[in-house]
């Protein structure tokens, strides 16, 4: 009798602790769920109560008051008022590459983190049929993941941060599971003899051969540095018989760090040393072959007379219908206002203390710029948001220009158009 009441016990605690392993897990689900970013662009975290400013780091969609407008003009006015000698000028522009080859040859790949947030708000990266794939499931765990790491800063170059990112370092091995997907780095197969590209219903394989000329679809990111977008691509393209990515940065010992990484595989990826604002340069493949083209925090690191030559250009690598995804900084962003007197190049554009430029755009600057190229504009926005460092009691506004835009199948008939809704 005895013996059958301690396997009734037994078993009552077991009940209980699944239960309440349950409970917890449910619980965890729901709040997490409650902060989960939604399909709409830009995220939905508003801050709706000050005094809980700092219960997150990042709050979305932050309005800007006349008088915040205006401190922030007058500032940003304040601190061009003394601009850099004009032989300085030259020598940042004709080094440009030596400053960027120094900053990757300190930092290495350990200042930006992996923007594992691309896929959130640039669907477009993956062909039609892929998007879908990625079911809610999967961007839940990777909105997850994001909120659960979102608790580092960059630290010593505090004009040059992005976003709030994934802060850990994921150790990737020879096997490796991603959104979803597995595969084994040692197995890869070459899009070239891909028995499934075969059968893409894709336009006839180009002739020439060249890096990826087997593909069925393409992306250039441009700009790649150590590949902290190019990484988060891979791990998920891997898996897509047929995609292929180029990566290029005018620094060569970006692309170095990039061709050393673990992920890093010739089968779906070819890294080049590439000068964009040199329009006497070939690009390792024909024009009109991309799908997409990634431009994010790059153009910004250009001399503003150079950017529209850049556009234009890369618009003709586009194949009829492909998309241009562009994530910059935004005209006031706090790390523009942080630039004491003497940093000023021209205006809104800046050197840092480590010889690297950056220029901070506009919605309209945009819009000229990417449509003068003879693309249409398919989203433009400015991207507020109010950053935060809970250990400091510090506030940042944080300000972006997040746009898409597309490649007419038929040249437009004027410079300003809108992608049909």
């Amino acid at each position: 009798m005895l013996m059958g009441a301690k396997k009734s016990l037994i078993k009552m605690n077991v009940i209980k602790r699944l239960s309440a392993s349950y409970l917890r897990k449910s619980k965890m689900q729901q709040r997490c769920q409650s902060n989960r970013r939604p399909t709409a662009p830009l995220g939905s975290r508003i801050l709706t109560d000050p005094t809980k400013v700092f219960e997150h780091n990042m709050w979305d969609h932050m309005q800007w008051s006349q008088e915040e407008e205006e401190r922030a003009r007058e500032k940003a006015t304040e601190n061009s008022l003394v601009r850099v000698q004009p032989e300085d000028q030259d020598k940042y522009e004709r080094e440009a590459s030596k400053y960027w080859n120094e900053f990757y040859k300190t930092h290495k790949n350990n200042f930006f983190k992996d923007r594992n947030w691309l896929f959130l708000e640039f669907p477009e990266i993956l062909p039609k049929g892929k998007k879908d794939q990625m079911n809610k499931e999967e961007k839940y765990c990777c909105h997850v993941k994001l909120n659960a790491t979102n608790n580092c800063t960059n630290v010593g170059f505090p004009a040059m941060f992005e976003e709030g990112e994934d802060c850990q370092n994921n150790l990737v091995d020879d096997l490796t599971s991603v959104q979803g997907h597995a595969y084994n780095k040692s197995q890869a197969e070459p899009v070239t003899d891909n028995k499934h590209v075969k059968n893409c219903e894709q336009e006839p394989v180009k002739q020439e051969s060249f890096p990826g000329s087997g593909a069925t679809y393409r992306i250039l990111e441009v700009g790649c540095g150590a590949g902290n977008s190019a990484f988060p691509i891979l791990k998920v393209i891997c898996n897509i018989p047929g995609a292929f990515l180029y990566c290029c940065d005018f620094a060569l010992g970006a692309v170095e760090l990039v061709k050393s990484h673990l992920l890093y595989n010739s089968a779906w990826c070819s890294a080049f040393v590439h000068d964009v604002c040199d329009d006497s340069l070939p690009y390792p493949f024909p024009d009109e072959i991309l799908d997409v083209i990634l431009l994010v925090f790059v153009l910004s690191a250009i001399h503003p007379d150079r950017m529209q030559g850049v556009v234009s250009r890369l618009t003709k690598l586009l194949k009829p219908g492909g998309t241009l995804l562009f994530r910059d900084y935004g005209r006031y962003d706090t790390s523009q206002l942080r630039f004491k007197k003497g940093r000023c190049l021209s205006e809104n554009f800046y050197v840092r203390g480590d010889g690297t430029r950056v220029y901070f755009f506009t919605e309209d600057e945009v819009h000229n710029m990417f449509t003068l190229a003879g693309l249409v504009e398919v989203q433009n926005l400015v991207d507020r948001r109010l950053q935060v460092n809970r250990k400091k009691k510090v506030k940042m506004q944080r300000v972006w220009i997040q746009g898409k835009f597309q490649k007419p199948f038929q040249p437009p008939q004027n410079s300003r158009q809108s992608a049909p809704s």
